[in-house]
């Protein structure tokens, strides 16, 4: 039987009376690289926030290791929030504090954990992501693909077992971009993390994905392998994947 550390079962999310996502239900299976992919406005950002407890949904289900998030009270959702790592597509890091201080922070908020062996923890996890001599530098000392790499130490802080990612390769060029997705393949290999990330890159997709979820208007369109995916014969799909635009985008270029 597979371990499935999420399943989401008939969600509904909406914003006033326009339905963000309507009736989407799949599983995360524990240890896997799961990508959320889609055209712009299909609901992915608003999937992970619902996903993450950041947002409550409209009707449907959402299990995270058995337990229904979209049930939990405030106390119980914050110590939910607890055993999952958030990497924002701006990296989300304090700029007043140091790279150390950050990735510290969820230790001593939450982990209960002695000063002398944060440090220890903080040198730890800054190493994971090649930033170990970065540690007393600050946010805006560092590139755009080191405050990505340091995000996801923070991320990592508390030794998840899940991560949520989003967009990790939006505004890094090529080389840092395919970086940034050797870094996280190590990760779940050496962590055994489970990552689900919102992106929109197809050298990333085809790199690191484990399984792909693809919304289109709201609804599941797909959800299986990236093997699956090529072999499928779903038009918008294959219009994704071959990066071919509308009909309408291109008559009206050549109007």
């Amino acid at each position: 039987m597979e371990d499935t550390i999420i399943k989401v079962t008939d969600l509904v999310a909406q914003y006033g009376d326009f339905k963000v996502l309507d009736g989407v239900s799949f599983t995360v299976k524990r240890g896997e690289i799961f990508m959320i992919v889609g055209g712009s406005g299909c609901g992915k950002s608003t999937l992970l926030k619902h996903l993450s407890g950041l947002m409550r949904p409209v009707s449907g289900e959402i299990l995270f290791e058995g337990n229904n998030i979209a049930a939990m009270d405030e106390d119980e959702l914050a110590e939910m929030q607890h055993g999952i790592g958030i990497a924002f597509q701006s990296s989300g890091l304090f700029n007043s504090m140091t790279i150390s201080e950050n990735v510290a922070m969820p230790m001593r908020e939450f982990g209960g954990i002695s000063k002398t062996l944060i440090d220890d923890l903080v040198r730890f996890k800054l190493s994971l992501v090649g930033l170990a001599s970065s540690q007393y530098l600050m946010p805006g000392e560092l590139s755009g693909g080191m405050r990505k790499r340091a995000g996801i130490a923070r991320a990592i802080a508390l030794d998840p077992t899940l991560i949520y990612f989003d967009e990790p390769s939006a505004g890094l060029d090529p080389i840092m971009a395919a970086g940034l997705d050797d870094m996280i393949l190590k990760l779940r290999d050496m962590l055994k993390t489970t990552f689900v990330i919102v992106t929109h890159e197809l050298d990333s997709i085809r790199l690191v994905a484990d399984r792909i979820l693809m919304l289109d208007k709201g609804k599941v369109l797909f959800c299986g392998t990236l093997d699956e995916a090529m072999a499928s014969p779903i038009e918008r799909l294959r219009q994704f994947f071959d990066r071919r635009p509308d009909e309408y985008i291109t008559q009206s270029n050549m109007e």
